[in-house]
Formats: C-alpha cells, sequence, structure tokens
C-alpha cells in the first residue's frame, strides 16, 4: 500500500530534470559494475514511481534486497547531489569557488603554502568581483591563518593590510545581514498579519522599521547592501499599504539589475522576486499599462531556456508569472477567458507540491476561486474557498482566511443555497469572534448577509444601495482599504443593484480607468 510519508530520495530523483538524470546515469556507471548496477537499479525504480512504494521499489530493482535498501538510499542520495553538483558547476560562481577553496586546503595540508595562498588570492579576488562577500572573507581567514604561521620576510607588512581588509569586509557583511535580516523580518510580518490594520500598527510596524534599519550611503554601497535597502522599504511600505512608496522601491530593486545586468544570471532568482513585487505594487495601483509592461519583461525572461536553470527557478518563474496573470484578469475583469487557465495551473501545483509553501496555495486557491466567483461558477468558487477555509494552522493569513468565508457566504446566498447559508453565518460569526482584529467593512458585510434573509424582494435594491454607500465610506479611510485588496465587494453591489454579472461591472471599470 501507498505510503502518504514523503521519501527524501524519492523526492529529489523526482526534481531532476532529462538531462540531470543522463548525467547521473554516466556518473553511476563509475562506481563500478557491480555498485553501479545496484545505483542505476534503485534510481531507476525511484524515478518510475508516481508515489513512493517500498515493495514496488525492490520488484523494479530486484538486484537489491530488503536488508540493503535504507543504506543504498543514503548512497544513491549522496551520489545524485554529487552528480548534480558536478552538472552545475560550471553555472554556480559559489560551487566553482567552494572547489578552489577546497583546492587551497588540499594544497596546504601538503605544505605547498605558497600555493595555496596563490589559489586563496584568487578566490578572494573572484568573490569580491561577485560581491560574495562570505566567500572573500572565508579565503581571507585561511590566508591570515596561513600566514600567521608561515610569515616570509618578503611579505613585510601583509599582516596589516589582511587585518585592514578583513575589518573592510566583515563591516560590510554586517551592514548587509542586518539589512537582510530587516527584510525578513518585514515579509515575516506580513505573512502573519498582512497589511496594517489601524493607526496602531502603522506606528508600531513603522518604530520597528526605522529601529533596525541602518544608516547605508548608496553612493558607496555595494550591490547587495542597495538590494536589501529596496527590499527592506518594499516590504515596509507594502505593509502599511503605501503602495506609491512600495512601487517606487520596487523600480530600484528592479533597476538596480538593470545597473549590473550580469547579475541577472548570477542572482536570478532575486531579480524575477523584484519584477513579481514591482507588478503586486503596480495592480494595488490599478496601473494597468504598467503592469502589463513588466509582466512582459518578466515572461520573455522566463522564455529563455537558459534561465530556467533549477526546479527552484521553474517553480518561482510559474508562481511569479501565473499569479500576475490572474491578476491581469481581474484588473481587466475578465474572469470567464482567465478560467481557461485553470487546468494549466493545478497540474503545475501537483507538480511543484514538495517545492510550494502552504502561504503560496492558498493565494492561488483564492485566486481561483475570485475567477470563479467572477465568472458567475458559485459551486466551483466554494470548492476552493473550503480548501482554504479547512486549512488546518489558521495562524497563517488570518486575514486571507477571514475573506475566504466571506466571500464563501456571498457565493452560498449567490447560489440560493439558503440553508447552507445559515450554517456559513454561524461559522463565519465565529471566526470573526476569534479574530485578533476586525475591521469595519468585515463587520458590515457580516451583519448585512445576517439580516439578509428578512429583507423582502422589493426591498434588496434599497439595502444593496445602502450597504454600498457604507463601505465607500469605510474605503475612504486608507486603513479600512485593506480588505477591498482581497474582496471587491463594491463591485458585487453594483453588479446586484443593476442587476448584471460582476465582471460586466469590472470591465466597465476597466474601460472607464484606460
Amino acid at each position: 500500500m501507498a505510503t502518504e510519508t514523503t521519501d527524501p530520495v524519492f523526492q529529489l530523483v523526482k526534481t531532476l530534470t532529462k538531462s540531470e538524470k543522463r548525467h547521473f546515469r554516466l556518473f553511476a556507471k563509475r562506481q563500478g559494475a557491480t555498485e553501479g548496477l545496484k545505483f542505476l537499479q534503485l534510481f531507476d525504480a525511484l524515478d518510475n514511481l508516481g508515489m513512493y512504494e517500498e515493495e514496488k521499489v525492490l520488484e523494479l530493482a530486484p538486484a537489491l534486497k530488503k536488508a540493503q535498501l535504507a543504506n543504498m538510499k543514503a548512497n544513491l542520495y549522496k551520489n545524485v547531489l554529487s552528480s548534480l553538483r558536478l552538472y552545475h558547476a560550471s553555472q554556480n560562481m559559489d560551487i566553482q569557488l567552494r572547489e578552489q577553496l577546497d583546492y587551497a586546503r588540499v594544497l596546504y595540508n601538503r605544505g605547498l603554502y605558497q600555493q595555496s595562498l596563490k589559489m586563496l588570492e584568487k578566490v578572494k579576488t573572484q568573490a569580491q568581483q561577485a560581491e560574495m562577500h562570505h566567500t572573500a572573507l572565508e579565503a581571507l581567514d585561511f590566508e591570515k591563518m596561513i600566514e600567521s604561521q608561515y610569515i616570509t620576510r618578503s611579505l613585510a607588512g601583509r599582516a596589516d593590510a589582511l587585518s585592514e581588509e578583513a575589518m573592510s569586509i566583515t563591516a560590510q557583511v554586517t551592514r548587509i545581514h542586518r539589512l537582510s535580516n530587516l527584510g525578513l523580518r518585514m515579509y515575516g510580518l506580513y505573512i502573519k498579519v498582512g497589511h496594517a490594520r489601524n493607526d496602531e500598527d502603522y506606528e508600531r510596524i513603522t518604530a520597528y522599521f526605522q529601529e533596525h534599519l541602518p544608516e547605508v550611503e548608496l553612493r558607496d554601497a555595494g550591490f547587495f547592501e542597495k538590494l536589501y535597502f529596496y527590499q527592506s522599504h518594499v516590504w515596509y511600505y507594502y505593509i502599511v499599504q503605501d503602495f506609491r512608496s512600495a512601487y517606487r522601491y520596487a523600480q530600484k530593486w528592479v533597476d538596480l539589475f538593470e545597473q549590473h545586468p550580469t547579475m541577472k544570471e548570477k542572482q536570478a532568482l532575486l531579480y524575477i522576486k523584484g519584477l513579481h513585487n514591482l507588478l503586486a505594487a503596480l495592480f494595488n495601483m490599478l496601473y494597468h499599462s504598467k503592469f502589463k509592461e513588466v509582466l512582459q519583461q518578466l515572461e520573455d525572461f522566463s522564455a529563455d531556456e537558459k534561465r530556467r536553470s533549477s526546479p527552484n527557478t521553474e517553480m518561482l518563474l510559474f508562481l511569479y508569472i501565473e499569479t500576475n496573470r490572474i491578476n491581469l484578469y481581474f484588473m481587466e475583469g475578465r474572469f470567464t477567458e482567465g478560467l481557461e487557465f485553470v487546468p494549466a495551473i493545478l497540474d503545475k501545483l501537483e507538480y511543484f507540491k514538495a517545492q510550494l509553501d502552504p502561504h503560496r496555495k492558498l493565494i492561488f486557491y483564492f485566486k481561483i476561486a475570485s475567477l470563479y466567483f467572477g465568472s458567475g461558477d458559485n459551486y466551483k468558487a466554494i470548492e476552493y474557498l473550503n480548501k482554504i477555509i479547512r486549512f488546518k494552522d489558521l495562524s497563517l493569513r488570518e486575514d486571507l482566511q477571514c475573506f475566504a468565508r466571506i466571500l464563501n457566504l456571498i457565493a452560498h446566498y449567490e447560489a440560493g443555497e439558503d440553508e447552507a447559508l445559515e450554517y456559513q453565518i454561524k461559522s463565519v460569526y465565529h471566526f470573526l469572534g476569534k479574530m485578533n482584529n476586525q475591521q469595519q467593512m468585515q463587520v458590515e458585510i457580516f451583519r448585512f448577509l445576517r439580516k439578509l434573509g428578512d429583507i423582502a424582494p422589493h426591498e434588496l435594491k434599497d439595502a444593496f444601495i445602502a450597504l454600498k454607500d457604507k463601505l465607500e465610506s469605510i474605503a475612504a479611510n486608507p486603513f479600512e482599504r485593506r480588505p477591498f485588496l482581497y474582496l471587491d465587494i463594491i463591485s458585487w453591489l453594483e453588479s446586484k443593484i443593476e442587476n448584471i454579472p460582476v465582471q460586466e461591472v469590472m470591465k466597465r471599470k476597466f474601460k472607464a480607468m484606460k
């Protein structure tokens, strides 16, 4: 019977591309006839399985006995990693420099100190040029150790020079760490609570950001100092809903790569993440023309197969491109057209399930549910909203959980599921009661839906108009706009007032915006 436990070796094998598999087979044959045969049989068995099953592995690899399986899997894991390291060495400067550091160690151990120092000097220079400061510092520490033990009189003043160099690189690494730590913490804060909810949130987040933001002289700063400085600001402004400022710093992030084009290849993941954050800011500003331009920039970068150097790159390109394509459909009100791409997105979600974290899956489910809702298919919207509502870790994106429940209520109402609606109202009431901070929009919609069954049919239009007026008044408060980023409830109300599909309202708004 298939086990639900994900086996690490199986998982690793399943991430390999065709060329990586071919390279491994050649690599395994170098292990010797007997050992190579066992490796290949186990490798092929894992490669041919859709789900890890120990019994089927043993059937497909007859040269292996059950008692050997654990050790052979451990060896296979190690050898697949070794093969991948060799295969990707030419594309990864850090692997190449690490190899040269290893060679310097070998030379040192053989007493060839000058050769080792020459190798370390080369590593240090290349690392500094690539702004890989940790590697440069490691080479420098090794250099200092050799010099402290084997100082030659021809190297007068070398000790002082090395000490000053170490202090300079250490200071730079410290600044980079402080900036990257701040960016990571701001991102973590966003994942946990979403956008700032009130003045108190704003003051607390701003105080935290300013307290931990180190002073940076951008004119003299290196690539990564600038990058993490811009990144931290993007997340700060995004959390406090200052999308114009978030756009400005996301553009600086992307421009930094344009100024250092070689970094697009060396740090491709950070480049495409910058484009994604720029798109997020543009979407929230409803800046359609610029959004299309940047999305095309991301798609053009993705189209070059040389840039798809790893499954991780593939996964992030899928994530960012498809997320923003859906956002474009939202912006233009083309919900029904967007549904054509849902099957392909679901296939990719399954393909990348081992790499995608729960937060990103929930975002996709909400966006897919919104596409179905916007196109009028309420039952399919409910199906995807339930995937979010049933997710066990409620601490992850409490706001998303809340809006999924509210949209679920609306979808049940639209579908005419009156009996289920009563249960859903109780469920949402219970959830809102446990929330750390409810916002006016959430409370007003819930109150309205709770009373909906008591409103006479001929009074519905006036009730929808009254709610729309109330919500537009609420949306005037900058901190109360957050809910409308997730759920365009006002367009839905307009569709009910005018008795037309919600996507027709959205299309009309898009045309008026152009």
